[in-house]
């Protein structure tokens, strides 16, 4: 059963080089509470770049 405020939500990661390209993972609202950045691969350019959480 899901609760309506969950710890840890389902997030998007975008790509930061513009190509539309996400992720989808799970993170602990109370140990990062701010937005997360993580560096990935974004296969549509072929390079690691950093994805930003998209709420």
């Amino acid at each position: 059963m899901a609760r309506s405020t969950e710890i840890r939500p389902v997030i998007k990661l975008r790509s930061t080089a513009g190509t539309g390209y996400t992720y989808v993972t799970r993170k602990n609202r109370r140990t990062h509470p701010d937005r997360l950045v993580l560096r990935r691969y974004d296969p549509m350019i072929r390079r690691h770049v950093d994805f930003r959480e998209d709420r």
